[in-house]
């Protein structure tokens, strides 16, 4: 029960965060209202749907209407508030982070909680966190983050693999999730401000006709 609730606020904290950096996204293109809360609710439950579809459960969002809400709340956020937090340096790319964070410790714990080995838990993951962020790329026609040389998906193993390490350690399920929740953050902050990526694939050119 203690598990489920953890679960509950940690999917509540994700969809805000990942929410309003959908919106923001949104906004810099210059949609409306309505194409925001588009990207916003994209972002904010695409991973999670595409996990519970894998999972063979119905999508965590179509069993309470609260997640809808909480995507509205970060429209209002964004749009009353948005020009008091646009010179905070960096502050949409945190945003984007946490919830990158938080939406993998949600994939792992009910993956977990279904019964999957840990393997398939820290895949769900992965999902989880950065498949919403594909969407929303895919929406606003950018370039999938996770196709770019910036680490983002490998946080989210990264994550997983520190919270794995906290469950065979014998941690509360309560630290194991603070634990990995900034093994992520970390890993995707100190990746983007010391620019560490992955080597890339150097492929020959297409013959040009």
């Amino acid at each position: 029960m203690r598990e489920e609730i953890l679960v509950k606020i940690i999917e509540l904290l994700g969809t805000f965060t990942f929410a309003i950096s959908g919106i923001r996204h949104a906004a810099a293109k210059h949609f409306d209202w309505f194409g925001g809360y588009v990207c916003g609710i994209a972002v904010a439950i695409g991973g999670g749907t595409i996990r519970d579809v894998m999972l063979g459960v119905v999508p965590f969002w179509m069993t309470t209407p609260i997640y809808i809400i909480c995507t509205a709340v970060a429209l209002l956020t964004v749009a009353f508030f948005g020009r008091w937090m646009e010179p905070l340096k960096n502050a949409w790319f945190v945003f984007d982070t946490l919830g990158l964070a938080l939406f993998t410790i949600a994939g792992i714990q009910k993956s977990l909680a279904l019964g999957q080995p840990f393997w398939v838990a820290i895949i769900m993951g992965c999902i989880t966190g950065a498949a919403g962020g594909v969407i929303r790329d895919v929406l606003l026609n950018n370039e999938p983050v996770i196709f770019r040389k910036e680490i983002y998906a490998m946080a989210c193993v990264a994550g997983g693999l520190a919270y794995w390490g906290g469950i065979s350690l014998g941690l509360p399920a309560e630290i194991t999730a603070v634990v990995s929740f900034f093994t992520t953050c970390i890993i995707r902050f100190l990746a983007v401000r010391y620019h560490i990526s992955l080597p890339i694939l150097n492929g020959e050119e297409k013959d040009k006709l």
